[in-house]
């Protein structure tokens, strides 16, 4: 910086001349005009109005030229620096309109779209089903209970008077898991019913047993339109001391009542089960025509075929020989017992026709039945 000089003329000095002026401020202001964002526009204001900008070194050297020339120099850089300070502040303002209006295009949300592009699911009717028949019979003092689905064959056969004979222990009907010599006599199967876990109930419970068993079972079946080599099914068990026909059709009227409504009732058909005697077949009356389409060709239902009932499920009084393989005196003891398919039960309840629907995890087939609380 050069040092004062009363004498020195300030036209010789280059950077203060008026024509040097002008060219800095024309150069700051074209800059400024030609910046094409806010980020460019900072860059701009350090080159053309920062610390190190042509104008502030200009401004600098007014200190060294005498008191009778700083006047005139001092307004002229003023003068420019203001002009680009002005410009700038311009510039801003209208770059900072422009991104304002391109963020509210290019950032803006239709609030008409759905929030959540993700599509909601449903649990699946069988679960739903389940715990709507758990929540009928836990109301009435029952537990629910549960076993291995991998079971011993003693369980699921020897200890529910299955003789050695009967045809439900042939491979064609049952599954049975391969020994460590990789042979069929391991004594262990895929359990065809939840009856394995009415069994272990009476083993491990104090009497009186009151309990209901939901859960998979498994059969040698081809899937087709009305079975599934794997399904879910629940069962029933109640023994007790003075325990008659007469509490067990009282509780199947309970749960169909509670299932299907106000009017349902239940009827029993003789039939035979190797673990209950006296044995029947409970069939409960349509819950589509309530039986006025028996006799009445001009109200045929297809849902029971104009019979009036429907099939439900096995049940009957526990036999004797159960009860003494699980060490109850059946002297003193009695019990009754029932079982049905939840599946079966969804398609009463629903109308399906088709069983593969349930079980290939369809998300088509959930989605409609939604969520029942």
């Amino acid at each position: 910086m050069s040092a004062p000089n009363k004498s020195y003329d300030p036209v010789e000095v280059e950077a203060l001349k008026p024509e040097e002026i002008e060219r800095m401020r024309d150069e700051a202001l074209a800059a400024i005009a030609a910046a094409p964002d806010l980020d460019a526009l900072t860059h701009v204001k350090t080159a053309h109005a920062g610390g190190a900008s042509p104008l502030a070194l200009a401004n600098r050297e007014i200190g060294a030229l005498p008191p009778q020339a700083k006047a005139e120099a001092g307004k002229r850089v003023g003068q420019a620096r203001g002009a680009v300070n002005q410009a700038f502040a311009a510039r801003q303002t209208e770059l900072e309109a422009e991104r304002d209006a391109r963020v509210l295009v290019e950032e803006a949300v239709d609030v008409t779209l759905p929030y959540d592009r993700v599509p909601s699911g449903a649990r699946h009717p069988l679960t739903t089903l389940s715990e709507r028949i758990e929540d009928v019979f836990t109301a009435m003092g029952y537990e629910v209970a549960e076993g291995p689905e991998v079971e011993a064959e003693w369980f699921n056969f020897d200890a529910l008077n299955f003789p050695p004979d009967h045809p439900a222990r042939e491979t064609q009907d049952t599954f049975f898991v391969k020994g460590p010599d990789g042979g069929d006599q391991s004594g262990v199967v895929l359990r065809t019913h939840t009856s394995p876990v009415q069994v272990r109930a009476m083993l491990e419970r104090e009497l009186p047993v009151y309990v209901i068993a939901p859960g998979r079972v498994y059969r040698s079946d081809e899937l087709d339109a009305t079975h599934t080599p794997v399904f879910a099914q629940v069962e029933l068990l109640a023994v007790d001391e003075g325990l008659t026909m007469a509490d067990l059709k009282g509780t199947l009227d309970h749960m169909v009542v509670s299932l299907f409504g106000e009017g349902m009732t239940t009827r029993l058909r003789p039939n035979h089960f190797p673990f209950t005697e006296p044995s029947a077949e409970m069939d409960m009356v349509c819950y589509v025509c309530r039986g006025d389409s028996v006799g009445n060709p001009d109200r045929p239902c297809r849902t029971c075929s104009s019979e009036g009932w429907i099939e439900l499920g096995g049940c009957g009084m526990v036999n004797p020989k159960v009860l003494t393989a699980c060490g109850i005196d059946p002297q003193k003891y009695s019990g009754f017992a029932f079982g049905f398919g939840i599946e079966r039960m969804l398609m009463f309840r629903h109308s399906v026709e088709d069983m593969r629907d349930i079980v290939e995890g369809d998300v088509r087939f959930t989605l409609p039945f939604g969520m029942e609380i």
